[in-house]
């Protein structure tokens, strides 16, 4: 066991970890921030994105040891706390969700995606957002949300 400091959505965690326990496991067991989802816990599924340092990373196979104090991690809770960031938006209005399970996810990589990419074709969101996997086969929405943001960014509107 090893003690860790994590800055999670702003905040500073102290936690006692194993040095190989997936960063999801702290995120949710001890943080006690659970929009971030198990999904296959090893990697390919998706539904466990979180940021670090602005860049999407599969937290069901990060060890905590990996994480240094410094760097920030941004979990589906902290993109806004009611709702109001411009992906999470286009996802309500596009209604994406229909289970809803790998949806966090979803947003995580699509904001990730719209930060490199601020107004992907078709064929970018298909490539990036392909390392995402929706059991209820929402892609077709999944897109078109991420073509709303895009647009409303290039109007200058914030839905």
């Amino acid at each position: 066991m090893a003690k860790y400091t994590l800055t999670v959505n702003g905040s500073q965690h102290e936690v006692v970890a194993d040095p190989d326990t997936p960063l999801l496991w702290v995120i949710r067991d001890q943080i006690g921030l659970t929009g971030t989802k198990y999904g296959c816990g090893i990697a390919i599924c998706g539904a466990c994105t979180v940021h670090i340092n602005d860049q999407p990373v599969r937290s069901c196979t990060t060890p905590v040891s990996t994480v240094k104090s410094s760097q920030k991690i941004t979990t589906i809770e902290g993109l806004s706390p009611d709702l109001s960031h411009p992906v999470q938006k286009a996802w309500i209005e596009e209604r994406v969700p229909q289970c809803g399970y790998c949806q966090s996810g979803q947003i995580m990589s699509a904001v990730a995606l719209l930060r490199n990419n601020p107004n992907p074709t078709d064929a970018d969101i298909d490539d990036f957002m392909s390392a995402n996997l929706c059991r209820c086969g929402t892609y077709p929405r999944i897109r078109k949300a991420i073509h709303r943001v895009a647009v409303l960014a290039q109007e200058g509107i914030d839905d």
